[in-house]
């Protein structure tokens, strides 16, 4: 039997060695597979913590279990998720180093699916992304930041492309032009499938690097990590901080983000 659990952290590229109180592994089954959940607390609010690149990051960005992993956040009974993703800069408004919000976004992937409703038995859903990240959830996170004089940015238009490759600065200069301002490889289509689960999803961008283009130097795997190890201490106490604040009901209409399932 499973404990219904509120809260979940979806953990990319350094955090996935954030540490649990009184952690405990589950395996759940999915329509899309196995998938290993981490359970335990952090500032004594119970949550389901998964790695989005599995043990020992070994999954690359496009291969990613995306529908698993949020099936099996929804069996557990979540409410709200609080996701993490390292990013690369396309604007002079987010500095290496800095935390950001991430407001919209721009869809550049290719092979991934995007949706638990594919047609047939499970219907059609034409799920609404007008605000795709929970306001009222990153308003959690905001008055966190505050009250602990951690500098969180938000407004930013996030560019989510295929990987696992870095982007040519000729694709950086197109994503500057439709108003871009980070470029990531893993929001899309988490987001969206959280919309159509009926969870609230807010995603902490960690600015880990400048993009092709912009840096004056390759880029490099390296120097995203040597980035997330300086933020790594920042962004658990964010997390904590936000834990302490939240509550399960939802004000918002994300939990109605499957409501007209079928009707078009």
């Amino acid at each position: 039997m499973r404990f219904l659990i509120n809260y979940a952290l979806i953990g990319g590229t350094g955090v996935e060695h954030l540490e649990l109180d009184g952690k405990r592994a589950q395996t759940i089954q999915t329509p899309y597979g196995l998938v290993e959940v981490e359970v335990g607390s952090i500032a004594n609010q119970e949550i389901a913590f998964v790695k989005r690149h599995g043990a020992g990051h070994a999954v690359p960005p496009h291969l990613v279990n995306y529908r698993g992993n949020i099936w099996a956040i929804k069996e557990l009974g979540v409410k709200k998720i609080l996701a993490t993703a390292a990013v690369g800069s396309l604007s002079t408004e987010y500095r290496l180093g800095e935390l950001v919000l991430l407001d919209q976004f721009l869809d550049f992937t290719k092979t991934r699916i995007q949706t638990f409703f594919e047609g047939g038995t499970q219907g059609v859903l034409h799920v609404d992304l007008t605000e795709p990240y929970c306001k009222d959830l990153q308003k959690t996170i905001l008055t966190a930041g505050k009250q602990n004089e951690i500098v969180v940015k938000t407004d930013a238009t996030y560019v989510c492309t295929e990987g696992p490759r870095f982007e040519t600065p000729a694709e950086i200069r197109m994503f500057q032009m439709l108003g871009g301002h980070l470029v990531g490889m893993t929001s899309v289509p988490e987001v969206v499938l959280a919309r159509e689960q009926g969870m609230c999803y807010a995603s902490i961008g960690m600015v880990t690097n400048e993009a092709a283009g912009i840096a004056d130097h390759p880029l490099t795997h390296a120097e995203v990590m040597d980035s997330m190890k300086m933020l790594s201490t920042t962004v658990a106490q964010l997390i904590s901080d936000s834990l302490k604040l939240l509550t399960p009901v939802q004000h918002c209409s994300c939990v109605k983000g499957n409501e007209e399932l079928g009707k078009f």
